[in-house]
């Protein structure tokens, strides 16, 4: 059997794996556009930061593992057409050399792509995206010059939030906006969200939430201001953190599509087409709150999905667990959790939803050192399963949101919660849990 992967980052790295490592007589190819493979992208900011001493850590594997293992693999190539028919694509090289490829089975992980404003100076020298390795450089060698003081960072989401940290690391004036009205609004209500707000305020970052960006500044080819719906900002760097969208560019008419434009796929992530999988950002997955098909763009749902496909490839059923959405952010020292939906993302889809929220500290208080602990669990009216929870605190409790992606997998209810068998000792907890005082806390009858 052969198998083409277009797309080698951590979704067609997975799969590719799990195929080689099988022991099965299967021959892997695997074609990548870009330079290299595997990055972890959620890294980025913690070495433009200079939070740690450099990028290599970041590449967790290399094209000559993989040729170690028995794979065909083409970098700096792009796939130019899929003929599902035949079975068969056509790439080119940088060099532009044609590669022509056959498949039993193919891989589609191509990932997504920033969202890119079309506004009027979009073409002006110092506007800048955060995705690839090659765009981490070039904002790294942006705040490295001493002439480049005022960043602006457009989009207040995760990589905009952690990116105007590691500018604030780098003694630079920075400036963060969001048309949402607080920053991280597509995973946490405002309750929790705004605490990161303050953070963000309490380390020198000017925040302008509600504010939508409308023409980029510049002279002489160069940016030098931000036009927003309120106002005009002094620019010599400016970073797009919208948001991503699906690549999804193959298929048109014959693979079906999400709403969004990713490729639609059941819980193996193989399409409409027995002969083709697409996994990772440009597909969907199966969403555990909503129980249908959703689009949440993340690695470790990307890594999951890649292990599925392959396994089904190799002849063993197996459907994905599904997805919470489970998520993360660490700003100096505030430590945000989340998985399911907020309050918001639950009226957004129709969800009848209560919520139950909790606030103490994480150990009794004789102990000598404390941190407060804040916890949101968002559920069902009527059957009362948990629909998400939202934890923030400067202590580390991000396992605890694994207990709770389970719960939301397996549909566990919130008064299930109250009698859970949770330990006591003073290093780690009191023995009145706030998870089990948010469980007995939580109005269980049905409006």
């Amino acid at each position: 059997m052969k198998v083409v992967i277009v797309g080698t980052n951590h979704a067609g790295i997975a799969a590719a794996n799990t195929l080689l490592d099988s022991g099965q007589d299967v021959e892997v190819v695997m074609i990548e556009r870009n330079s290299n493979l595997s990055y972890l992208g959620c890294g980025t900011a913690l070495w433009v930061g200079r939070q740690i001493d450099g990028y290599d850590g970041l590449f967790y594997t290399n094209k000559e593992d993989f040729e170690a293992k028995g794979a065909k693999i083409y970098i700096e190539t792009e796939v130019k057409d899929i003929d599902f028919d035949a079975q068969s694509l056509v790439a080119e090289t940088k060099d532009g050399e044609k590669i022509e490829e056959s498949y039993d089975k193919l891989i589609i992980a191509t990932g997504s792509q920033p969202i890119a404003p079309n506004l009027p100076g979009k073409d002006l020298e110092g506007i800048h995206f955060l995705k690839l390795f090659q765009e981490g450089q070039e904002v790294d060698k942006a705040f490295a010059d001493e002439n480049n003081q005022k960043v602006l960072i457009i989009g207040a989401g995760y990589i905009g939030v952690e990116i105007a940290e590691a500018a604030q690391r780098r003694g630079k004036d920075v400036t963060i906006f969001d048309a949402e009205a607080t920053s991280l609004a597509s995973y946490y209500d405002p309750e929790f969200a705004e605490l990161m707000d303050e953070n963000l305020r309490e380390h020198g970052i000017d925040t302008h939430f509600g504010e939508l960006a409308e023409e980029y500044l510049g002279e002489d080819g160069k940016v030098t201001g931000l036009k927003t719906n309120k106002g005009t900002y002094e620019a010599d760097v400016i970073i797009n953190c919208i948001g991503f969208r699906p690549y999804a560019v193959f298929g048109e008419g014959h693979l079906d599509r999400f709403g969004n434009g990713a490729y639609l796929v059941d819980r193996t992530f193989k399409t409409n087409d027995d002969n083709v999988y697409a996994i990772g950002d440009c597909a969907t997955n199966y969403s555990n709150v909503t129980k249908e098909a959703n689009y949440i763009a993340l690695a470790s749902n990307a890594v999951r999905s890649g292990v599925v496909a392959a396994t089904n490839i190799l002849g063993t059923e197996l459907e994905g667990a599904g997805i919470q959405g489970s998520n993360g952010i660490n700003i100096y020292d505030l430590k945000l959790v989340s998985t399911g939906f907020s309050l918001k993302a639950c009226e957004k889809f129709g969800l009848d939803a209560k919520y139950v929220d909790y606030e103490d500290n994480q150990l009794p208080e004789f102990m000598p050192e404390n941190d407060k602990v804040k916890l949101r669990i968002v559920y069902e009216n009527g059957t009362n399963r948990i629909l998400g929870a939202q934890i923030a605190s400067t202590h580390d409790v991000s396992l605890l949101i694994h207990m709770f992606s389970l719960a939301i997998q397996e549909d566990i209810t919130v008064d299930q919660l109250g009698l859970l068998d949770i330990f006591f000792l003073p290093h780690f907890n009191k023995p009145y849990n706030y998870i089990t005082m948010a469980g007995l806390s939580a109005d269980t009858s049905k409006d």
